[in-house]
């Protein structure tokens, strides 16, 4: 049927040759069947049985094809095998000026698909095509997507319908030639591509701009290979039949050089090919400078490669913009003008060394160039795809996901420390170290816990420097004094002693002072994952190693990925978190906190009670962390009351207590903390008030908040499925053995506990 098609088009549309079009015919079913044969379009397209995803197949609907009088065969039968492997009805509108030919086609195409089993009416078409059938099929109710291949006007009206639509731009190929190509191929090529079916391929080049240094061989091999070089009088003679009122002169489409030299009152040789003009204007008042689809060609000189993108790039903007642009050159060596000519060109292909009639199409010249016979143009051509249209286009795909849970993880310090006098024995590890920075307090500066340390570390070999500058709620101010010490002292150990200040301001410090460009609004920045902030922070451990060694017993800061900083221009904490801060080291020895007065005693012991109720309770409690919570509760609850009562008098009780502020710590580093520390911070910052004390104020209200039976809210986490916390917290109650029968009545229990606690 190919040649019978191509008969029939060229005698009802009286536009292009009729053994190109047979090829056509021939490459919108053969090619375009053996691109996509293999290719699933209906039912599991993909399976990732790992991230539990399932994709399917599921067809658009009903097609409404618009068919143009260039193509009117041949993109009937690519749209209809590209509607029938997609399972999609389609029903064509035909050009009236090419009526007859496009329902041929369909009816074609219709018989094969219902010989092999197809719907009988799974093609239809419109016999008497007019601009109101068009419009009403476009608008019909059981239309899903139309297809538009043709004019501005037909392609706007689809786009304007208000159905989904996939349509076309038009084209006005530019190709450059540089001093690197092979001019014999290049001529060939444009030679070829624009006599093919008399021009009327939207790709087709309307235009060569050729470099200087070649630009006389180029129109010498143009001239002497068929091209007809037109005087300025000629060229004339022929830019009055191009344009009509300023549009495409529709009597000069498709038709031979020889004709519409005929038409413009001009003799040719009998030979000639393809009409050529010298010309220089790029714009839309130079006819040559448009689409023609014809055998004519505009030639310009361009001074060099640069002019010649220049020029490439204005007349796609004048009337190509999307389409296709072309480059003839050393596609091996000149691999920058690749580049270059890739980044100027706003078309959605870029043909290199290739006749863009037939290279535009695809699976000719570029055997991974999608073959098709409609040609997107994305958004720069008002289209609604920039690639070359297949089945991929004219399917639905359903996206089964299967929930999935999200990995966890247990970060931890490389090595942690414990035990009462532990701290020399611990403190080889740094043996072979040059330098260490010590940041602490003044207040243990003066008491002898520095220079104690300070005499183990100088007995290892390092020189020591202590900054004791920090003060309660470290500000940002007092880090950058800290971190000016440190980089004119250049340790390769920084060692933070003392409580959650002293350990939060060192962490910053550390941070800037191993990644001095780093901004500190960069490390503020909020998130919701933690794995997914969208700064990263830098790798640290490059030049110093960090030992947090606590000398309170509540903040957990010594294993944490955390540190809270506070502005002193605007007031305002900010919690830090990530996990780059995790300490290297933590020396976790309770001789350190033998003499901890009673307030500090008390507001460290419930900030540590909150750590482990808070981190019991996180949607991101696991197994790992669960362990460390409630041990932390169980040592606190035995312990916490007479390391108040009793301090240096029961080291056992201290001791315990040290380590379980540690272990709620392991725990609020893996699975994080909640509202009461949230509060906590603001609730501080407001009123100045010890962070533990802060908590102590808030904790039984939290409790009985997270305790609703019906919260306000669930977080969205994966592995949090069902509202947990009267569970949660009733798991506690029964660990700590505080009764209860019913779990409403063990969270009550639990409040009472917490509230003994803070007047014991």
């Amino acid at each position: 049927a190919r040649i019978p098609l191509a008969r029939l088009a060229v005698a009802e549309t009286r536009m292009g040759v009729m053994e190109d079009k047979v090829i056509k015919n021939h490459f919108a079913s053969e090619y375009i069947y053996n691109a996509y044969k293999d290719e699933k379009t209906c039912g599991v397209l993909s399976e990732d049985r790992e991230a539990g995803i399932l994709t399917i197949a599921e067809p658009v609907g009903l097609i409404c094809a618009i068919v143009p009088t260039t193509n009117p065969t041949s993109t009937a039968i690519f749209k209809a095998l590209i509607s029938l492997k997609t399972r999609n009805g389609i029903v064509f509108s035909p050009h009236p000026r090419a009526r007859k030919a496009t329902c041929e086609a369909a009816r074609i195409v219709l018989e094969a698909a219902v010989a092999a089993g197809a719907p009988a009416d799974i093609i239809g078409w419109i016999d008497e095509p007019s601009l109101e059938l068009s419009n009403a099929v476009m608008h019909h109710p059981d239309i899903s997507l139309i297809l538009a291949t043709g004019g501005p006007g037909m392609v706007k009206a689809a786009y304007s319908s208000g159905k989904p639509a996939i349509g076309v731009g038009a084209g006005n190929t530019p190709a450059v030639i540089d001093e690197f190509a092979d001019i014999k191929r290049a001529v060939a090529s444009i030679l070829m591509s624009k006599t093919f079916d008399n021009g009327v391929v939207c790709a087709s080049e309307q235009s060569a701009i050729v470099v200087d240094s070649v630009y006389e061989a180029v129109r010498d091999r143009f001239a002497h290979h068929g091209g007809h070089i037109l005087s300025a009088k000629e060229a004339d003679a022929v830019r009055k039949v191009l344009l009509v009122d300023g549009h495409l002169n529709a009597d000069i489409v498709g038709q031979s050089a020889q004709s519409i030299a005929a038409m413009a009152g001009i003799s040719v040789p009998a030979a000639t090919k393809v009409l050529i003009a010298e010309v220089e204007d790029v714009s839309e008042a130079e006819p040559f400078a448009h689409e023609k689809l014809s055998p004519t060609l505009a030639l310009y000189r361009a001074k060099d490669f640069t002019h010649a993108c220049d020029t490439a790039a204005a007349l796609v903007a004048l009337g190509g913009i999307g389409h296709t642009s072309a480059l003839y050159t050393d596609q091996d060596q000149q691999t920058e003008r690749l580049r270059v000519f890739g980044e100027r060109m706003k078309t959605a292909r870029i043909l290199i060394n290739t006749p863009s009639s037939q290279g535009g199409i695809g699976d000719l010249y570029n055997f991974r160039l999608a073959p098709s016979l409609t040609l997107g143009c994305g958004s720069w051509g008002g289209n609604s795809i920039s690639e070359n249209v297949g089945p991929r286009h004219l399917l639905n795909r359903k996206t089964l996901a299967k929930r999935a849970e999200n990995m966890l993880w247990h970060k931890l310090p490389k090595a942690i420390y414990f035990r009462r006098g532990c701290l020399p024995f611990a403190l080889e590890e740094l043996r072979g170290r040059k330098r260490c920075l010590i940041v602490t307090d003044r207040f243990l500066f003066e008491n002898g816990h520095v220079s104690e340390t300070v005499r183990l570390l100088k007995g290892l070999g390092l020189e020591v420097e202590t900054f004791f500058e920090v003060n309660a709620d470290p500000t940002l101010a007092v880090v950058r004094k800290g971190l000016a010490l440190a980089t004119a002292f250049q340790p390769d150990v920084i060692l933070a002693l003392g409580g959650g200040s002293p350990m939060d301001a060192a962490k910053i410090m550390w941070v800037m002072y191993e990644a001095p460009d780093v901004a500190f609004e960069d490390l503020a920045l909020r998130f919701m994952d933690i794995r997914k902030r969208i700064y990263r922070f830098p790798k640290l451990g490059a030049k110093a190693t960090f030992v947090a060694v606590p000398t309170t017993s509540g903040t957990g800061s010594e294993v944490t990925p955390f540190a809270v900083v506070t502005d002193e221009r605007t007031g305002i904490k900010y919690p830090i978190a990530d996990y780059e801060l995790t300490p290297t080291m933590a020396i976790v020895d309770a001789n350190l906190v033998m003499g901890m007065p009673k307030g500090l005693t008390a507001a460290g012991g419930i900030d540590a009670v909150t750590h482990a109720l808070e981190a019991y309770v996180s949607v991101v409690a696991n197994e790992y962390t669960d362990g460390q919570a409630l041990q932390a509760l169980k040592l606190l609850k035995e312990n916490l009351p007479s390391a108040y009562a009793n301090g240096a008098r029961d080291p056992k009780a201290r001791e315990l207590v040290h380590n379980a502020a540690t272990m709620a710590g392991i725990a609020f580093a893996n699975a994080f903390l909640g509202v009461c520390h949230s509060m906590a911070h603001k609730l501080g910052a407001e009123f100045h008030l010890p962070h533990g004390i802060a908590n102590a104020l808030l904790i039984a209200n939290v409790i009985r908040y997270n305790a609703a039976d019906i919260p306000t809210k669930q977080t969205a986490f994966s592995q949090y499925d069902r509202p947990k916390g009267v569970a949660r917290y009733a798991e506690i109650a029964r660990h700590l053995n505080l009764g209860g029968s019913r779990d409403h009545e063990r969270v009550e229990l639990l409040v009472a506990w917490v509230e003994e606690l803070k007047k014991a």
